[in-house]
């Protein structure tokens, strides 16, 4: 297997050795590793590139106990997404919503499962070395200023062979954690809630997990991303609710709203002028803002499913909610 691996990194990058380093993280519930490794060779690409290599297990252990043939299956189909993602759209990302570079990507059989790995640009060595567990002001603007660029440079195109809605909180994928939900107003709201977001007039691809862990930091404090399981079809108010919320507290999220909002929508406007996009902003804008209650009330509906205890189920939280039903 380590031999089959790593033919496909030298293949991938030209290199003569692919030399494994440190284990950068495991993926969720035990479908893999992300791993760096170490090239040399005259022809190599790179001094190192970052591997994530998908190997599903035969019994999922899911943390927090969901272990479905669903949630099984839309784990499969988010690694098929992503490998889609980094073939076919990332590389219109260019500097503005900084990503990896994808040196290749390749799926393969062992013991009848499909493997999937994806050969990356290291960010760390690409200028991006530094992880964030919490954020100030300035480093939750930068997160935006990608979010804007990213949902500005992909405004009005369709998401093929993506999710058709993405995010992994999506209603139509989530009937499990719908099922768990205690019955009341918010659960006879969800449909409508997902039907509104949809509905916008305005749709981009939206990340879908935008959470703090996904961001890479340069030493200026400017923003990457990684981590496109979920990317797919969408309002982009469902990225910046839940990243919000990923990084503030209630009383933060309550004192800065306006100021974040206002910041993202300004970058918004400038990543539209700059590709020439015939798009009424001012009515985007309008129609957006107006559905940024709504994407974090979609959310908190998942969260109610899924761990009714979280901690982003705060005072804000529910404020947004109850004006929102």
């Amino acid at each position: 297997m380590a031999d089959l691996l790593n033919d496909k990194i030298r293949s991938a990058t030209g290199a003569d050795h692919a030399i494994k380093g440190e284990t950068l993280q495991s993926l969720w519930s035990g479908y893999g590793e992300v791993v760096r490794y170490f090239l040399s060779g005259v022809n190599a690409s790179a001094q190192s590139v970052v591997v994530k290599w998908v190997s599903p297990p035969t019994k999922a252990h899911h943390p927090r106990g969901w272990n479905t043939d669903r949630s099984h299956q839309r784990k499969l189909q988010s690694y098929d997404v992503e490998m889609h993602w980094y073939q076919h759209f990332a590389s219109q990302c260019g500097e503005y919503s900084r990503v990896p570079e994808v040196y290749g990507v390749y799926q393969y059989p062992v013991e009848n499962h499909l493997h999937t790995v994806m050969v990356l640009e290291d960010l760390d060595a690409a200028g991006y070395p530094h992880r964030k567990d919490e954020l100030d002001l300035s480093g939750v603007k930068q997160c935006l200023r990608w979010l804007a660029n990213f949902h500005g440079t992909f405004m009005g195109q369709a998401p093929e062979g993506l999710w058709p809605v993405g995010s992994y909180w999506h209603l139509d994928t989530r009937p499990d954690e719908f099922e768990a939900m205690p019955a009341g107003e918010l659960k006879e709201a969800a449909e409508d809630l997902d039907r509104r977001l949809r509905e916008s007039s305005f749709q981009t691809l939206v990340h879908g997990d935008a959470k703090v862990a996904n961001f890479c930091f340069s030493d200026e404090g400017h923003a990457a991303a990684v981590d496109f399981q979920y990317v797919g079809g969408g309002c982009g108010m469902k990225d910046v609710a839940y990243f919000l919320g990923s990084c503030m507290d209630e009383n933060d999220c309550e004192k800065y709203e306006k100021e974040c909002l206002d910041f993202y929508f300004a970058i918004l406007q400038q990543s539209l002028v700059r590709q020439q996009s015939t798009i009424d902003f001012s009515q985007l804008e309008q129609q957006w803002r107006s559905l940024y209650p709504v994407a974090w009330t979609d959310f908190y509906r998942f969260l109610q499913g899924w761990m009714p205890g979280h901690a982003k189920i705060n005072a804000y939280t529910l404020k947004l909610a109850e004006a929102v039903l």
